[in-house]
């Protein structure tokens, strides 16, 4: 199995183009490295590239990737998407797709797909290009990828509807993804969002080999810390790194998977090239994922 970190910023990037935090100056000043919206692309020993996540940043992302073999003009070098949740930054991608020349084919939950098209009407907007098929994710259920050796099985790790849902009594919760090649052995796990951290989700992420799981704040009050919004990084739907509960003690535990963090918000210190937080995540063993991060298994 091959993985390519393709953005491994949180949603509006590294820097934010309207943040002027002192990590996002820094990145201005060349103190930190620059970084896209959160998504990989993930290949098995046989099979062509999937994204997983399709992010506002694509285009520039895909232009990384290798376009597969074709017989015409138009070189796709991905064979389909795989969906955490129907967050914008996490599918605003998919429209930038639409010149498919086949319908797009799409992996994600139930209530992904309603999202999509009742409050967000990507897929109904995709309709009128190339269209989509759709592959229906149900938790706990390993589903083989078309036309590769990789299965992929979906599990809850909590969070609320995006905000565009708000109001309108939507459920849907985000998901982990595992992957998994049949041809070439290996486990993946991707966690972008990550709601809470108990026992079971502790227990897919020991099973793997390697992690990519949400880096998003340092602490959970981190947003408030530098005047930007009264909101937690609980209330947005992720576990902080440090402080009661925190994420990077747990991750940094497992023994047996390489743990890579991803989907790291412009606020947070980490992305700093010296900082006493970046030190404490690299002790601690974990690492800070970074564009164009490459991982074989």
């Amino acid at each position: 199995m091959h993985i390519r970190v393709l953005g491994s910023a949180a949603g509006g990037g590294f820097p934010q183009w309207n943040c002027r935090c002192p990590t996002c100056e820094a990145a201005r000043a060349g103190a930190a490295r620059p970084r896209t919206q959160s998504s990989i692309a993930v290949r098995g020993a046989e099979g062509p590239w999937f994204l997983a996540n399709a992010s506002p940043d694509l285009r520039q992302q895909l232009e990384t990737l290798p376009a597969e073999p074709t017989d015409g003009p138009r070189a796709a070098p991905v064979a389909g998407v795989l969906l955490t949740d129907a967050e914008i930054d996490h599918t605003a991608g998919l429209l930038l797709l639409r010149e498919s020349a086949t319908p797009l084919q799409v992996y994600g939950s139930a209530d992904v797909r309603r999202a999509l098209t009742d409050g967000y009407p990507v897929l109904r907007v995709l309709a009128g290009y190339s269209g989509v098929d759709w592959h229906a994710l149900e938790p706990g259920a390993a589903v083989p990828i078309a036309g590769s050796s990789l299965t992929v099985e979906a599990f809850p790790t909590g969070g609320d509807a995006p905000l565009y849902l708000a109001g309108t009594g939507a459920e849907i919760e985000a998901a982990g993804l595992v992957f998994r090649d049949r041809a070439g052995g290996g486990v993946a796990t991707y966690v972008p969002g990550l709601a809470r951290l108990d026992d079971a989700i502790l227990e897919r992420l020991a099973a793997s080999d390697v992690v990519l799981v949400d880096g998003t704040f340092w602490t959970d009050d981190e947003l408030a810390r530098r005047g930007i919004s009264a909101r937690t990084a609980t209330q947005m739907g992720h576990v902080a790194l440090t402080g009661p509960g925190g994420s990077l003690a747990p991750l940094a535990a497992l023994e047996r998977p390489r743990v890579v963090l991803v989907h790291i918000n412009n606020t947070n210190p980490i992305l700093l090239d010296r900082s006493a937080e970046r030190d404490a995540v690299l002790a601690a063993g974990v690492e800070i994922g970074d564009d164009g991060l490459e991982i074989a298994l």
